[in-house]
């Protein structure tokens, strides 16, 4: 079964590159590029067992620059016998690694923190370069990606068992908590660095190993930072990276009876597929898929607060992550006032290559995330909306967008029912609380929504009403790993983070001890 075809590397179109201005690389990027392609921690090859290998067929696939579409590296097109040699691989070191005291684990781990923060300025650089965020928010990236780590280190020692009260005089009865073994995580393009950390941090603090598979657009933030586990002395096979061919890469993992936990970010129809190709073997999944964030301006927000918090949470890494708000429900009584202001937030920013000084918005990952964006953009138009500000592409051509901004919009346009994955900010109009709380439930997804207002009793109420794993109040940045992040209905399964995150990755095993009562 061709699970992951969805996953496939959308290539951006020579015909469209044909006809559309190619930005030259600015000096800072330039400089950037040839200062990484030097250092020790920029890698081009898959990890197996320690070891830095080549596709066994030597393939390869490009990866390139969004912001310039110059290709930065090639790495190996691997497939089903590289991916079944890494689970082998995590397999044997699983017999080790979950040997070690926490205590031991956790020393590791604290070292690959260290290491990655010492790393800080290169691996922010190279998410800029091959993702194409603003290097402040890919440096933002490294710090939020190194917290699970930091996080995960010092939890590795508090990963409690349990006595259970015996029903029998002659009996005891315990429970253990054990590392549920080897680990596939398939990990996406939009945070090449922090949806790694915050799946593999658990997993190595309880004893799990892992075979990782990064996005084939953004693999060489996964090299590297694997390159810095090695470095840590994370013993080989604990950590193993493919890339190449998803599809045959997720079918090796899900048939595999080696592999006894799936970990995914990424769309929904792709995590469906996997939920169901696990069950032929009957591995534990997390899942954490696509959303549909409503953003909720009521009458008696701060003005201010709300055009501040809206901004973060619509436009950072251009409308790219899964928590962005998709919907901006405004009530009536603030709409025109909030829709001027936050116009005039959003033509304030500044769009470019992420080397740029004073660049908040860099381009979409490729030549597809344009056409969805435009596609959801004419359908709106079509049925009756109307484009504030933005609605075409850059002038400065490749996969640049201008930051959008559409009103009118209604519930049925696909602004409002889908996910749009782009610097797109459609207003919709509410009258009453109850009114706004039925508008954003109306959605099969439900990973984070936001409200703005100043009314205590409100912000209980619409929070615990909201159908949503996640949920902002006056505020539009709220991913933190000290807290559970993840959804609820087809959003996704499980949570990451926080003290929640580790049981994800561990078995309970009951104990009976009995005849307890012979001298």
């Amino acid at each position: 079964m061709r699970v992951l075809q969805v996953l496939a590397v959308s290539k951006i179109l020579t015909s469209h590159l044909s006809r559309t201005h190619r930005p030259s690389a600015s000096r800072q990027m330039s400089t950037a590029a040839s200062s990484l392609k030097k250092s020790p921690i920029f890698r081009t090859l898959g990890l197996i067992g320690g070891k830095w290998i080549d596709a066994y067929d030597a393939k390869t696939i490009q990866v390139n620059n969004p912001s310039t579409g110059e290709i930065i590296a090639e790495v190996p097109f691997m497939g089903t016998l590289e991916t079944n040699d890494a689970i082998s691989s995590a397999s044997d070191a699983f017999n080790s690694w979950s040997k070690l005291t926490a205590a031991e684990r956790s020393k590791y781990l604290r070292k690959w923190y260290d290491l990655i923060m010492a790393n800080k300025e290169e691996l922010g650089q190279l998410i800029t370069l091959e993702q194409g965020k603003p290097l402040k928010e890919a440096l933002g990236e490294v710090n939020y990606g190194a917290s699970f780590i930091e996080f995960f280190a010092e939890e590795a020692k508090r990963i409690y068992g349990d006595i259970i009260p015996a029903t029998l005089g002659d009996r005891r009865l315990f429970v253990l908590k054990q590392p549920v073994g080897v680990v596939g995580a398939i990990t996406p393009w939009n945070f090449p660095l922090a949806m790694i950390t915050r799946k593999v941090g658990p997993a190595l603090a309880c004893g799990c190993t892992v075979v990782v598979k990064p996005s084939e657009l953004t693999p060489l933030t996964a090299l590297a930072t694997a390159e810095l586990a090695l470095q840590a002395g994370i013993p080989p096979g604990v950590i193993n990276v493919v890339m190449g061919n998803a599809s045959k890469i997720g079918d090796a993992l899900l048939a595999s009876t080696q592999v006894r936990k799936i970990t995914f970010t990424g769309s929904t129809a792709v995590g469906k597929k996997l939920m169901a190709g696990a069950a032929e073997t009957v591995k534990r999944v997390s899942l954490e898929l696509g959303g549909n964030a409503p953003c909720i301006v009521f009458d008696d927000a701060d003005l201010d607060v709300a055009v501040k918090g809206t901004l973060a949470a619509k436009f950072r890494n251009s409308g790219q992550t899964c928590v962005c708000a998709n919907r901006i429900i405004v009530q009536e009584g603030i709409y025109e006032k909030f829709a001027e202001a936050f116009s005039k937030a959003v033509r304030n920013l500044q769009v470019g290559d992420g080397f740029t000084e004073g660049v908040v918005q860099g381009p979409l990952i490729n030549e597809a995330a344009v056409q969805k964006v435009q596609t959801f953009i004419q359908d709106a138009m079509s049925k009756g909306a109307k484009v504030l500000l933005g609605g075409k592409r850059h002038s400065l051509g490749m996969t640049f967008y201008e930051p959008t901004i559409v009103t009118d919009v209604k519930s049925e346009m696909l602004l409002a029912s889908e996910e749009v994955f782009g610097p797109v900010a459609p207003i919709l109009r509410f009258k009453t609380e109850e009114e706004a709380i039925r508008m954003a439930n109306n959605t099969k997804a439900g990973l984070a929504a936001y409200i703005f207002t100043n009314n205590v009793q409100r912000t209980w109420r619409v929070s615990e009403a909201l159908e949503y794993g996640l949920v902002g109040v006056n505020e539009g940045i709220i991913s933190t790993e000290v807290a559970p992040f993840g959804g609820v209905k087809q959003s996704g399964l499980g949570r990451e983070g926080s003290k929640y995150g580790i049981d994800e990755y561990l078995e309970v095993k009951y104990v009976c001890l009995g005849d307890m009562n012979r001298s």
